[in-house]
C-alpha cells in the first residue's frame, strides 16, 4: 500500500503511549492522534468526500492541521494547504482553481472562505471550524463536532497517485497548483530523515515552526518527524522568544528553520544567554543562508548549522550538507536519489569548477554558472491543468525528465552545488551582471547591519543600477554613504549600491523569504 499514512498507522499499533504531537503544555500520543485521523477520514467519507477529491486546510501550524492532512490522506484525498494570512481573493483562486470540496480553517476565518465562496465560484460544501468561536461559527462544523464515531480504514492508493496539491507564492502570476504524489513525499521524508547523524531516533524532538502549508514544514519536518515515532512540537506563529523557550524547556533535538529565523535568534537582546545545547541537527532552507549568519549562530551556541536546498515542485529537497559532508556557502550535494546538473542555454552541461565556493571577484560567473535542474522521485508529477508551463518547466534528455529550478548556480568537482541566485533576481547594469546575492552576503558583515536585501530598479543610463535596503542594528551608527563607500571597498565598482534606503524590517512571506517584488515597487 502507498498510501503516506500507513507509517504513521504502524508506529501507533507500536507505540501507542508515546507522544506524537506536543502543543502548550498537553501532549497527544500516537495511539490518540491516530484515532482522531481515521475520526476525521470517516467525516470526510459520510460527507461524501473520498478517493481523488481536494480538501483544503487554511490554518496556521496547529494539531488539527496535522489530523486533517492526515486524515484527508487516510480517506483517500488530496490536501490543499493554504496559508492562512491569504485574504478572500486568495483563497478564492485556490479552492476553486483545485476543485476543493471541502475547508477545515480557523473559526476567524471562516467569513473569509464564504465570502470565496460567494466571490470564485468554488465547489466547497463543507467547512469546519477549529479555535474559539468555532461552535458558533455560521455556516460551519465544530471541528470535534465534525469529527466521526467511527474510524475509517486506510484507503489505498498508488503511489503515482497525487496525494497534496500546494501552490507556488505567485509572486510572477496567479499561483500553480503542484500535484505532489504519494511517493514524491514520502521518498523525501525518509531521504531528508537520513541526513542527520544517525538518521532520525524515536526519541527526537522536532521544533514545527515552519509553515505547514508550506512544503518545507509539511515535509521534512511534519512527515518526517511523524514517520519515524519521533514527536513534533508545532508552533502556530514564529517568535524568537517563544522558540528559544520551547527548545530550552522541551529539550528540543531538532530545528528547522529559514536564515531569517537564525537571524532573528542571533540578534536577541539576550542572544548570550540561549541554550540550545539538546539540539543535535540544525538546519537552514528556503533561501540561501548567508555565511556570516551561519558563522555567527555557530559562534554563539557551538551548534554546526547546515544549508540545504529544495522547491515545492520537489517535495521539498535536492541538495544538503550532511555532517562530515559540509562546505559553507555551498547547499550541499544531492540527497539520495536525486540526480543534478547545471546547464547552459543549449542545455549542454557547464563543466565544474576545482573547488567552491569561488572567489566571485576573481571569475567570471557567466562561465562557470547555468541553470540547476534536477530529476528523481521526488520530482513533482507536474502543474495541475497547465500544460504549456509543464512543457516550459521539463526537459527530457537522454530518458531523463529533468526539472528545470530556474536558479543560477555552478558545481565543483567533488559534487557540492552553489546557487547564485535566482534568474529573475539578476541584475544588468550598463551590461554587466551582478548578482544581489553577492552583495547581501558582503553586508551580513558589516557590525552596523541587522538584516538586508538587494534588488535592480530602473536607471536611465544603466539600464538598472543596484539598490540596497537596509536595516539597522540595534543603536547602529551608520549613514547610506558609509554603506556604499563600505561595498567600494569590498566590490567592484559596478556591483556597489548607488542607491542605499534605510528600512525598520524588509517584507517577507511567512516562509521568511525577502518579497524583493514589493521592493521593486511592483
Amino acid at each position: 500500500m502507498a498510501n503516506l499514512v500507513v507509517d504513521v498507522g504502524e508506529t501507533a499499533e507500536r507505540r501507542p503511549d508515546a507522544t506524537a504531537i506536543g502543543f502548550r503544555d498537553r501532549e497527544i500520543t500516537y495511539g490518540a492522534f491516530w484515532s482522531r485521523v481515521g475520526r476525521f477520514a470517516a467525516a470526510l467519507r459520510e460527507r461524501g468526500a473520498g478517493a481523488g477529491d481536494r480538501v483544503g486546510i487554511y490554518l496556521p501550524n496547529l494539531p488539527q492541521f496535522v489530523t486533517a492532512f492526515h486524515g484527508t490522506l487516510r480517506a483517500g484525498g488530496i490536501v490543499v494547504p493554504m496559508n492562512p494570512q491569504y485574504k478572500s481573493r486568495e483563497v478564492g483562486h485556490l479552492l476553486a482553481d483545485s476543485g476543493a470540496t471541502a475547508v477545515v480553517t480557523l473559526a476567524d476565518l471562516v467569513p473569509v472562505v464564504q465570502q470565496a465562496r460567494e466571490e470564485s465560484g468554488t465547489d466547497v460544501e463543507t467547512v469546519v471550524a477549529v479555535g474559539e468561536g468555532a461552535a458558533d461559527a455560521e455556516g460551519a462544523t465544530d471541528f470535534e463536532a465534525f469529527l466521526a464515531d467511527e474510524e475509517l480504514d486506510v484507503v489505498e492508493r498508488d503511489p503515482d497517485d497525487v496525494a497534496c496539491q500546494p501552490y507556488t507564492s505567485g509572486t510572477t502570476g496567479k499561483p500553480k497548483g503542484v500535484l505532489l504524489t504519494h511517493e514524491n513525499l514520502g521518498s523525501n521524508a525518509r531521504a531528508t530523515g537520513d541526513l542527520m547523524p544517525g538518521g532520525f531516533r524515536e526519541d527526537d524532538k522536532m521544533l514545527g515552526v515552519l509553515p505547514l502549508f508550506h512544503i518545507y514544514g509539511m515535509t521534512v519536518t511534519m512527515l518526517g518527524t511523524l514517520f519515524n515515532g519521533a514527536a513534533y512540537y508545532p508552533m502556530p506563529a514564529w517568535d524568537a522568544r517563544e522558540a528559544v523557550d520551547l527548545i530550552e524547556s522541551e529539550g528540543i533535538t531538532i530545528m528547522h528553520g529559514v536564515p531569517a529565523m537564525y537571524n532573528d535568534l542571533i540578534n536577541q537582546p539576550d542572544a548570550e544567554e540561549f541554550d540550545p545545547s539538546s539540539v543535535r541537527f540544525a538546519n537552514s532552507g528556503g533561501s540561501s543562508l548567508p555565511i556570516e549568519v551561519m558563522r555567527r549562530f555557530e559562534e554563539l551556541y557551538d551548534v554546526e548549522l547546515y544549508e540545504g536546498y529544495g522547491l515545492t515542485e520537489t517535495s521539498p529537497v535536492t541538495h544538503a550538507n550532511r555532517p562530515g559532508e559540509r562546505r559553507p556557502g555551498s547547499i550541499g550535494k544531492p540527497i539520495d536519489g536525486v540526480e543534478a546538473t547545471i546547464v547552459d542555454r543549449d542545455f549542454e552541461p557547464v563543466a565544474p569548477v576545482e573547488e567552491g565556493p569561488v572567489d566571485e571577484e576573481e571569475v567570471d560567473l557567466d562561465e562557470i554558472t547555468g541553470e540547476l535542474v534536477v530529476a528523481g522521485p521526488n520530482v513533482m508529477k507536474g502543474y495541475y491543468e497547465l500544460p504549456e508551463a509543464n512543457e516550459a518547466a521539463f526537459t527530457e534528455r537522454d530518458g531523463t525528465r529533468w526539472f528545470q529550478t530556474g536558479d543560477v548556480g555552478y558545481r565543483d568537482e567533488d559534487g557540492y552545488y552553489y546557487v547564485v541566485d535566482r534568474e529573475k533576481h539578476m541584475i544588468n547594469t550598463a551590461g554587466y551582471n551582478v548578482y544581489p546575492r553577492e552583495i547581501e552576503e558582503l553586508l551580513f558583515e558589516h557590525p552596523a547591519v541587522a538584516d538586508a536585501a538587494v534588488v535592480g530598479v530602473p536607471d536611465e543610463r544603466r539600464g538598472e543600477t543596484v539598490k540596497a535596503f537596509v536595516v539597522p542594528a540595534p543603536d547602529a551608527d551608520v549613514t547610506a554613504d558609509g554603506i556604499r563607500e563600505y561595498c567600494l571597498e569590498n566590490l567592484a565598482e559596478y556591483k556597489h549600491p548607488r542607491e542605499v534606503e534605510f528600512v525598520e524590517e524588509l517584507p517577507r512571506t511567512t516562509t521568511g523569504k525577502v518579497q524583493k517584488f514589493e521592493l521593486r515597487g511592483e
